[in-house]
């Protein structure tokens, strides 16, 4: 007679659900599961940890720095939030396929894969805190002792350094002859010299506007190819924001070998014109008028007390009175400003004494014989 396993058995029952248990857990391929639910696991912590890294704890470094009155601190601390953010997420993911099935030679090209991607989030991280730390050209110019004009030549010159030693790198990663590679820039040199004179003379025109500054970052400057204030300097080219808020770029070399008048660094601007007065006034009067027009001119709180007035000329239909002084100020608007107001005064002085301004005319005298 057939015998049914009994509670007494339980024994067995046991080895039976084990057994399955452990077909069940084990062998995908021969190889075991759980290694597969450590790989999504470590893969989900730290996806989850990049969140909370760049959501919470940068975020509230940042919060912190801004209450802290630091802008330099919390642009940094943005910065890095993608960054750092996209390295986690990688990282997590080398660390996961380290417990997946995978042959000896695709796990070095897997190696070689995350090391790359490790070089590459390492550069972006550097290029994006150097894009941000550049945004600061005053903090930077007090801190470091360097002129603002350098800010943005030396931000693309640690681009072209952190690109070029990433590249570097990653090829030696993938066991690239990285010598062979530069002794061939070597002597492609002269080549690539004889095909890029003009971008070679345009550099050398930056270093030299570098070197010897006739203009920085928001100065206003006239040369006879531009005018208006200058916004980036590069490698290649000046970028100029003109009055009417038009962008120009001017080639390095051309503004190199250009005349270059800058305005910002005036401590005054310069007023001169004719005054002219009529025929009719007589030279006392104009002797008068020219002492009251130089005592108000040197009693002028907005202008310099070189003031010179003088009675220059016989005009064609007038008296030229020459009017030369400088207003105390290099703003454009504000000598407009300045300009306007000594105008206005010398109106009221020449209605007051009663000397009127001459207008452009001409007398026509016909003798009687020329009558019809």
């Amino acid at each position: 007679m057939q015998r049914y396993p009994s509670i007494a058995d339980t024994g067995i029952m046991e080895q039976i659900f084990y057994a399955a248990y452990k077909n069940m857990l084990y062998s995908l391929g021969g190889f075991e599961l759980i290694n597969y639910v450590k790989a999504i696991v470590i893969f989900l912590v730290f996806l989850l940890f990049s969140r909370l890294l760049t959501k919470y704890i940068l975020t509230w470094m940042q919060n912190l720095a801004i209450k802290n009155q630091q802008d330099f601190l919390a642009k940094t601390f943005q910065s890095l939030q993608e960054p750092l953010r996209a390295f986690f997420i990688v990282l997590g993911l080398a660390l996961a396929v380290g417990y997946l099935p995978v042959s000896v030679t695709h796990q070095g090209t897997i190696n070689n894969i995350v090391r790359s991607l490790v070089i590459i989030f390492i550069a972006w991280c550097l290029m994006r805190l150097v894009d941000y730390v550049s945004q600061f050209p005053d903090e930077i110019k007090n801190r470091f002792n360097l002129d603002k004009i350098l800010i943005p030549f030396l931000r693309n010159a640690i681009h072209f350094i952190i690109i070029a030693l990433a590249v570097v790198v990653i090829a030696q990663e993938w066991d690239y002859n990285v010598n062979g590679f530069i002794a061939g820039l070597g002597l492609g040199g002269l080549a690539f010299a004889l095909a890029a004179q003009n971008m070679l003379a345009n550099l050398f025109g930056g270093m030299v506007i570098i070197t010897e500054k006739p203009f920085s970052l928001g100065d206003w400057i006239e040369t006879p190819s531009v005018e208006g204030s200058v916004e980036e300097i590069t490698f290649r080219s000046t970028r100029v924001r003109t009055y009417d808020h038009k962008l120009i770029t001017v080639p390095n070399s051309t503004l190199a070998n250009e005349p270059i008048t800058n305005h910002a660094r005036i401590d005054q601007r310069r007023m001169t014109f004719h005054l002219r007065v009529t025929y009719s006034t007589t030279p006392e009067k104009m002797q008068e008028c020219i002492e009251k027009l130089k005592t108000m001119l040197i009693q002028h709180p907005d202008i310099h007390n070189e003031v010179k007035v003088y009675f220059d000329k016989f005009g064609d239909s007038s008296l030229d009175i020459l009017v030369d002084c400088f207003a105390k100020t290099d703003l454009y608007f504000d000598w407009l400003e300045i300009k306007s107001k000594v105008n206005l005064e010398i109106m009221k002085l020449m209605a007051d004494e009663g000397v009127s301004i001459a207008l452009p005319s001409r007398s026509v005298y016909l003798s009687n014989g020329d009558v019809p």
